[in-house]
């Protein structure tokens, strides 16, 4: 099998909503060869973008930077937002309506981590499909589409 690193990134503005990263990503996620036989990993993934574009947008106060990279075994979910403060798991109080998203991202990611940078901080979380190549004879090209024997089919 021959993979190619693919990626995709897109800012959200607080403006647009929460919404329009779980849609942008859905749709990014459906050129994915194993996206269609694993819906239920496709929600998993979309419900972390969720998680994490509304703590930039919410606790950061900011433009969330979305970047979504899949390497052939894992989907890296990075969002980027301009406050420098890592978040933290904390207990929410019974009836609390937040509070749970780290919680959340780490139950859902196979490995997760986050980084303060120059200008902010990037949560990253991974997603690994149980089949991540399930028509081994297939390549995936740059743009998602699959290379069969020679043949694309995008």
């Amino acid at each position: 099998m021959v993979v190619k690193a693919m990626g995709w990134a897109h800012s959200f503005r607080m403006s647009e909503g929460v919404r329009a990263g779980r849609e942008w990503t859905r749709r990014r996620l459906d050129s994915l060869p194993w996206a269609a036989a694993e819906p239920d990993t496709v929600d998993t993934i979309v419900l972390a973008v969720s998680e994490l574009i509304t703590n930039a947008h919410i606790h950061a106060h900011s433009d969330a930077h979305l970047v979504l990279t899949w390497d052939g075994d894992c989907l890296h979910v990075s969002v980027h937002d301009e406050d420098p403060t890592l978040p933290r798991q904390r207990e929410p109080e019974p009836g609390e309506v937040s509070g749970r998203g780290v919680a959340i991202v780490r139950k859902l990611a196979d490995e997760w981590g986050m980084r303060c940078q120059r200008h902010g901080k990037t949560v990253t979380a991974c997603f690994r499909p149980a089949d991540p190549d399930p028509d081994p004879g297939a390549d995936v090209d740059a743009e998602g589409g699959i290379d069969r024997q020679g043949g694309s089919s995008s």
